[in-house]
């Protein structure tokens, strides 16, 4: 059964923490270069993989016992928040340019970068946290779909547009006080638990 609570919460969590992320500037740079639909098919898929695995890697987290798994996502919420914190403001990659516009070659070069860049990245990190965390994979895989996709679409489309109005500072320290949040609240269950 979807929750939308558990899908909104892991929305709002993954979405701040994206949008601080190199591959939403790379999303831009590749939209600014070719066709948005093109690059946006080709990055959605990469992050519904992403998604799907970080889901399957969460859910194996829940066949440990509920204290032992409420204090590891603590743990890992805890670096989390850390890591967004102490992290500096990444440089724009260079971004190969395909040799056409072809519609597989473009989404197939967004396809290929989110791949890369993305695997082993803190929200695929927070995913996994959060499928263990809400024992629900359906509604976390959701939440953290929507908020890769929506993050991407708001690169490709107008990143630098809400980059100019809203710091990238403020949006990091944003997502970094939620991990916070959760990383307390789920060492506090594990304690109290």
């Amino acid at each position: 059964m979807l929750s939308f609570t558990v899908t909104a919460v892991v929305f709002g969590v993954v979405f701040l923490a994206e949008l601080p992320d190199k591959t939403a500037l790379a999303g831009l740079v590749l939209g600014t270069r070719y066709r948005a639909s093109y690059v946006f098919a080709g990055v959605a898929a990469a992050f519904a993989l992403h998604v799907a695995l970080a889901v399957a890697a969460g859910s194996v987290l829940t066949l440990l016992p509920q204290q032992i798994v409420h204090a590891l996502t603590g743990v890992l919420f805890l670096g989390g928040a850390a890591v967004l914190l102490m992290k500096r403001d990444e440089d724009e990659e260079e971004v190969r340019r395909p040799e056409n516009q072809s519609f597989w070659k473009v989404a197939g070069s967004g396809f290929m970068l989110i791949l890369v860049a993305e695997f082993g990245d803190l929200t695929q990190i927070m995913t996994a946290n959060l499928a263990a965390r809400y024992d629900d994979p359906l509604s976390v895989g959701l939440g953290a779909v929507l908020a890769l996709w929506a993050v991407a679409g708001l690169g490709i489309v107008g990143g630098k547009a809400l980059m100019k109005r809203v710091p990238l500072r403020l949006i990091t320290q944003i997502a970094a006080l939620l991990m916070l949040g959760l990383g307390v609240w789920s060492l506090w269950e594990a304690v109290a638990g």
